[in-house]
């Protein structure tokens, strides 16, 4: 034998009165381009071209996002951003180096025979 539940109730609104839900739909912000950051990394840390690179692929980024294509915009963003991060680690690095290498070996250029 089975057994069915025995009261089941359902919320319905008296009559005469429209129930309407409404659920706001948040618009998801557009992926991150990163250009700014790519530029500066082209005019001053680019090593191996890799700032340009990271321009480029933003520029990819920026016109995917106006395309409204945001998972290509989000694809080409991520690697704009990995560029980005090789190339001002690159550019630290040489820059790093670069003075140290001028701090220990000024010191000979001014030595008197």
């Amino acid at each position: 034998m089975q057994s069915y539940p025995q009261h089941t109730s359902i919320d319905v609104p008296p009559y005469g009165q429209n129930m309407i839900t409404t659920v706001p739909i948040s618009p998801q912000p557009p992926p991150r381009d990163f250009i700014l950051w790519s530029l500066f990394n082209f005019v001053l840390c680019n090593a191996f071209c890799l700032g340009f690179c990271a321009l480029s692929y933003s520029i990819k980024s920026r016109d995917r996002i106006i395309a409204k294509d945001f998972i290509g915009a989000s694809s080409y963003g991520r690697t704009a951003k990995i560029f980005n991060i090789i190339a001002l680690c690159v550019g630290l690095i040489v820059t790093i180096l670069s003075i140290i290498l001028v701090i220990l070996y000024l010191p000979f250029y001014f030595v008197k025979p």
